[in-house]
């Protein structure tokens, strides 16, 4: 079982002006890889990321800057326009990592789902050291190369092939992914 995970694709991160240019064509990615899952029998989970007011889920340098963001209930936390997210179970993380301080290994583990498609922002970070973690627990992953985007084109390459040579991790369009579903979901964008 192929199980796709749609990573940060929140308001807050496309007041970024790097992702803000990019988010219609992620939007759109994101929501064919969802249709072809959906359809195939696939599962899918939208990942987040909330914090609370009052520090105790903030990172190092939320902490430093004594500057809190995206904030549990907030606007910025809110999946950006046109996401297709009804019905898909949700979780809420606080770190970079999607593994770390959630239940996502039970969930996989209950899906029976022993690979992940990430997609979402952003491939640098967040996405970036899911892929990792997931190594950690054997879990298969595959980077959905155009349902994907970051502020840091550079740091974004460089990442992707450290995580594609060591991790053996493999970087796929989504025509690509679609189309090993089964079901000839490849066609059309």
């Amino acid at each position: 079982m192929i199980a796709l995970l749609i990573i940060d694709m929140q308001n807050a991160y496309f007041e970024a002006p790097e992702l803000a240019a990019q988010r219609e064509r992620l939007v759109a990615s994101c929501n064919r890889l969802l249709e072809g899952f959906n359809s195939s029998g696939h599962k899918a989970l939208l990942v987040g990321t909330e914090h609370e007011r009052d520090k105790s889920t903030w990172t190092l340098s939320m902490l430093d800057d004594d500057q809190g963001f995206i904030f549990r209930g907030s606007k910025q936390a809110e999946a950006v326009p046109g996401l297709a997210t009804d019905g898909l179970p949700q979780l809420s993380k606080t770190r970079d990592s999607a593994f770390i301080g959630t239940n996502l290994l039970s969930r996989l583990r209950n899906w029976g789902a022993d690979e992940v498609v990430l997609a979402g922002v952003s491939t640098h970070n967040c996405i970036a050291q899911t892929g990792a973690d997931a190594f950690a627990h054997n879990i298969r992953v595959t980077y959905a190369e155009d349902a994907m985007a970051s502020e840091d084109n550079q740091d974004a390459t460089d990442m992707l092939r450290i995580l594609s040579t060591t991790y053996r991790q493999p970087v796929q369009s989504s025509d690509e992914i679609l189309a090993r579903l089964g079901g000839g979901l490849s066609g059309g964008r």
